[in-house]
């Protein structure tokens, strides 16, 4: 089923989206610690155990890029998504062991016309992350740029 585009104006806050789960390997673990993020409690079964961690432990930049990856597939936010200009805050609150299985809760926090770029308006977005037991075990907010819908963006020659 194809679903209709979203725009900024689509994006009122409150407005909630939850995304399909992930589980997360030890290999894809061990993979993305050697290549990204190389801390023995990521990359190394045997000095992991004797880690305050107890295990290895995904890197807290692969649960988060995974779980934007799930936000992504959902396409909820293409083609209207732009980039962000960044990130007000970044937490892990409990880390993602071997086998877990991860979900995104995707929410607008605030809209608003962008000042600068009159065929765009700035959402900001608030990724709470759950693993299978529904435990939150991270979250990040971010601002986006998103493109208002064609009717209301102005006519080419009127941007500046």
């Amino acid at each position: 089923m194809k679903r209709e585009p979203l725009w900024f104006e689509d994006f009122a806050p409150g407005t909630r989206w939850r995304t399909e789960g992930a589980t997360i390997t030890e290999a894809q673990i061990l993979d993305f610690a050697q290549r990204w993020d190389p801390q023995p409690f990521h990359m190394d079964v045997i000095a992991a155990k004797d880690s305050v961690y107890g295990g290895v432990i995904a890197s807290g930049f692969q649960t988060m890029l995974t779980a934007f990856r799930l936000w992504m597939a959902e396409k909820i936010v293409t083609p209207s998504a732009e980039g962000s200009p960044g990130m007000s805050e970044v937490r892990w609150f409990r880390p993602t062991r071997p086998g877990d299985t991860i979900h995104a809760e995707v929410e607008a926090v605030s809209a608003r016309p962008s000042a600068s770029r009159p065929a765009y308006g700035i959402v900001e977005w608030r990724y709470d992350v759950h693993d299978q037991t529904g435990t939150r075990t991270m979250t990040w907010t971010a601002a986006v740029l998103h493109l208002k819908r064609p009717e209301n963006r102005p006519a080419p020659e009127e941007t500046p």
